[in-house]
């Protein structure tokens, strides 16, 4: 197994009782990798046997709440569990180091806190936040990380990510519809996780900010032909917009079918996928 893809949360941001937020893990070459940080992220890290002690990095897509809301509980976490001082390395679009300069604020009284109350925690929470461009993110010999423009304006800029580790890649688009940064990172890989929506149903809902969803993210037809035209081996739909009706999975896959040819996966939180 060269490279591991564990759908943490595959819910959009209605709450949901049996979805977490947007995140996934993604194992490759002894790296343990967080793609953003959605509702309940430590939960279901927990329940693939991660801590957030143990992520290598943490990288994100985009700014939207529902895909970095949790991050807080990742860098609290990883703090108090750790025995030593253990940075956490935040990669993501520009904005980033803003972001996470809120939440170490917002952290700040219960920082005080925990040192007040704690003789062997004597150093506050690290992070290193790298504020990422198209291009390599990460070349180690081991394993690449390359990230690339996606469109989902007017959240931008926003990044889809491809990792590469002994033969094998995976991309983990993201909120985005159709584009040359998506496609790019789509020739040949082995997984592609993309965000999707049913612009049948979500047209019907009588809401307007609900209906404003549709231009801003890939269609399960869309999704379909970015792979069928990558030649990707293995496409994942989660994020799905509108919460998917129970035993509907097939519904989906049926719709991406007509389009693609290859391995469908309809995420549930904790699908785990490998090439």
């Amino acid at each position: 197994m060269t490279i591991e893809v564990v759908l943490l949360g595959t819910g959009n941001p209605l709450p949901d009782r049996d979805r977490a937020g947007a995140a996934t893990l993604v194992r490759a070459g002894g790296r343990t990798l967080l793609f953003d940080a959605g509702r309940g992220v430590c939960l279901r890290l927990a329940a693939a046997g991660v801590l957030p002690l143990m992520l290598d990095a943490v990288l994100l897509t985009h700014l939207h709440s529902d895909h970095i809301c949790d991050l807080n509980d990742v860098i609290t976490t990883r703090w108090v569990m750790s025995p030593a001082t253990n940075p956490l390395t935040v990669y993501g679009p520009p904005r980033t180091r803003a972001v996470v300069d809120g939440l170490e604020a917002m952290l700040a009284p219960d920082v005080e806190y925990r040192l007040a109350h704690h003789a062997d925690l004597n150093w506050e929470p690290a992070t290193e936040v790298v504020e990422v461009s198209p291009g390599v993110v990460v070349d180690d010999g081991g394993v690449r990380i390359v990230a690339a423009s996606t469109d989902h304006r007017p959240v931008e800029p926003t990044l889809g990510y491809r990792v590469e580790h002994d033969g094998g890649a995976v991309v983990l688009a993201g909120d985005t519809v159709p584009c040359e940064g998506l496609d790019a990172l789509c020739v040949g890989a082995d997984v592609y996780v993309q965000t999707v929506l049913r612009d049948d149903l979500v047209s019907m809902v009588p809401m307007q900010r609900f209906v404003d969803t549709i231009d801003y993210h890939s269609t399960v037809v869309q999704a379909a032909q970015t792979a069928a035209r990558g030649g990707v081996k293995k496409l994942v739909l989660t994020h799905q917009i509108p919460t998917p009706a129970p035993g509907s999975d097939e519904e989906w896959i049926e719709i991406a079918r007509e389009h693609f040819d290859g391995e469908i996966v309809f995420g549930q939180d904790l699908t785990a996928i490998s090439p």
